[in-house]
């Protein structure tokens, strides 16, 4: 699609990048908004038709293949410098199964291995995203069995520890592993022989023994300025206010002596009674997919000695996800709630562009 035919049907234009991507499991597209410049998608795929709509919406369908991960051939696919698969988090997530990487849903990324094995001209930049989950569960198993499949298919590579918090008001960590081709030089600015700070004590045990494990290393971001209130929708109606009666006491206490207070939080069940356990640090919870009557967060927000609960509004979780107000959200609620909750926060994918896969790919594509 050329640029008039975006401008005209009002779609972000992201074909303007030096390098090329594949987007496997591409859900709502944040992951290319944020390397929008650096990496243009010319191929991504998902299975969800209703994620598939909001990436279509924003960015238009010319190179969208909605379809199962296990039907694509790799001997199919355009060349790309940068593969990108955020692969299903479900049984690497504390609140999943906990099934393990070859389970059904996370073994997916089986799939993609298979996908890049078929390719004839693999590319030399590699990035999966998952949960904590990846390297912490089964004892560190299931990440060792993911980076050796890697060491054997000719890539050194490495995982950091990324929070979202640095750069919206929501607490979403997430793992980052970064892979290159073991003939690529690697810009020195960007490793380290040590840990840093993109390393927590998981990552730090596994790295010191693997074999090609990559000390990645950048500077940490500017600290953030934005906080929950930023936001808020302030006209939206509060309808949820039943729900107060659930916060526990002692949380009740720090409601009732702050005289402003914008506060998240999830019902959950303690002793077997439910509780809306509330977050005073001005910033959300983690996002999730809205599965089951504890998935939705709540907002309450007290003002002038009142307090006030809601849901939170689907396009406040895009903004939570650093998604622009521009950003299309079609469909239900839950289909909004569903596209973000999957997805990477926009302006991660955007320090991990800058800070490190644009520097890789100016180094490897020479």
């Amino acid at each position: 699609m050329n640029q008039s035919s975006c401008f005209q049907n009002n779609l972000v234009d992201l074909s303007n990048a030096p390098w090329t991507m594949h987007e496997f499991f591409a859900g709502s597209g944040l992951v290319a908004y944020g390397l929008k410049g650096m990496f243009k998608p010319i191929w991504a795929n998902d299975i969800s038709e209703q994620k598939a709509a909001v990436y279509k919406e924003n960015f238009g369908d010319g190179y969208f293949k909605l379809d199962d991960i296990k039907n694509i051939n790799g001997k199919n696919l355009p060349f790309a410098n940068l593969s990108w698969a955020s692969f299903p988090c479900q049984d690497l997530s504390l609140a999943g199964s906990l099934g393990g990487i070859h389970a059904s849903r996370s073994g997916l990324v089986w799939e993609w291995l298979r996908v890049l094995d078929e390719m004839p001209n693999k590319p030399k930049i590699l990035l999966l995203e998952n949960v904590l989950g990846l390297l912490s569960t089964n004892g560190g198993d299931n990440y060792r069995a993911l980076h050796m499949s890697l060491v054997e298919r000719g890539y050194r590579c490495g995982a950091i520890v990324l929070n979202a918090s640095h750069f919206v008001p929501q607490s979403r960590p997430r793992v980052f592993v970064i892979a290159v081709q073991k003939e690529c030089e690697i810009p020195e600015e960007i490793v380290r022989n040590e840990p840093c700070w993109l390393h927590n004590k998981v990552a730090v045990k596994l790295g010191k023994n693997l074999p090609d494990w990559i000390w990645w290393y950048t500077e940490k971001p500017a600290r953030r300025k934005m906080t929950l209130k930023d936001v808020v929708e302030e006209q939206t109606q509060f309808d949820k206010d039943e729900a107060l009666r659930l916060v526990p006491p002692r949380h009740q206490q720090k409601l009732d002596m702050l005289d402003t207070v914008y506060a998240t939080g999830y019902r959950r069940t303690r002793n077997g009674k439910q509780q809306l356990e509330l977050r005073f640090d001005g910033i959300a919870g983690c996002l999730r997919t809205p599965e089951g009557g504890s998935s939705k967060q709540y907002l309450v927000v007290k003002k002038d000695g009142t307090a006030h609960a809601r849901l939170l509004t689907v396009r406040e979780t895009a903004r939570l996800m650093g998604a622009p107000d521009s950003f299309k959200l079609p469909g239900s609620q839950n289909d909004g709630y569903k596209a973000m909750g999957d997805a990477v926060a926009k302006p991660v994918a955007e320090f991990l562009g800058k800070r490190f896969l644009a520097k890789i790919a100016e180094a490897v594509y020479q």
